[in-house]
């Protein structure tokens, strides 16, 4: 068995329903998880950078951007499965088909094409830094204020979440972050024990909101491209 340092790993399945062939819709110029790709090869960071995926076309694009695809996805390729275990079967078949095992995995989700090389070198190095056995990328909630989240009945009238927090001002509330499936790390050894990222013994790695828009759906991708545009303006 060869151990090596760190792994990256791209789940791509093929079957998306909202956003039909995501994976690989151009977005701004070049397939969607080229991004992702492009990001984690120049961040220079990871042993191997692989594709987890069930389909022979989003394997000819991945490989074509400087990916591994050396086996096609062995199951965990439907709706109902936790995307978790497409990346604990991607450190099994490499174990199992090429002898190869990695002290460190990061699962960076094909939809994030916004997240770069700094977002992963920034995070690579929390966790590295943290002691912690997995981490979970998220943002700080902004101008949504969770906090004063409601439920409407059919009379539309109001069910306040936290109702004591309805009366306060938003600037004395406390910071809430909501998870992003941006760039989540783990010890090999720990996610394929668990099979999931989610133990106890984790910790959260905040990111910008830009870097963490995550598209499911096709007012996701509206969004995209325009964070995308205004990031690139700023310089």
């Amino acid at each position: 068995m060869v151990k090596k340092n760190r792994l990256a790993v791209i789940p791509a399945r093929g079957g998306s329903k909202r956003l039909p062939r995501k994976n690989i819709m151009l977005f701004h110029g070049i397939p969607m998880i080229a991004w992702t790709i492009k990001a984690a090869l120049g961040s220079g960071l990871f042993d191997r950078v692989l594709v987890s995926t069930d389909d022979e076309e989003i394997a000819e694009v991945a490989v074509r951007y400087g990916a591994t695809v050396p086996f096609l996805r062995v199951g965990f390729a439907d709706d109902q499965s936790p995307v978790s275990l497409a990346t604990v079967s991607a450190l099994e078949q490499l174990e199992s088909e090429l002898g190869e095992s990695y002290l460190v995995v990061a699962q960076l989700m094909a939809n994030c094409p916004i997240r770069s090389e700094a977002d992963i070198h920034t995070g690579l190095a929390h966790f590295e830094g943290s002691g912690a056995k997995s981490q979970i990328s998220c943002f700080r909630f902004g101008w949504m204020n969770p906090w004063w989240a409601c439920r409407l009945d059919g009379a539309r009238k109001p069910d306040m979440l936290f109702p004591e927090a309805f009366a306060a001002r938003s600037q004395d509330l406390p910071k809430l972050f909501c998870p992003t499936g941006a760039m989540w790390v783990a010890q090999s050894s720990v996610i394929k024990e668990s099979r999931t990222f989610h133990v106890p013994e984790r910790t959260f790695f905040e990111m910008s909101w830009e870097s963490a828009v995550d598209i499911d759906d096709i007012d996701d991708f509206k969004m995209a491209e325009a964070v995308f545009l205004l990031r690139r303006d700023r310089g």
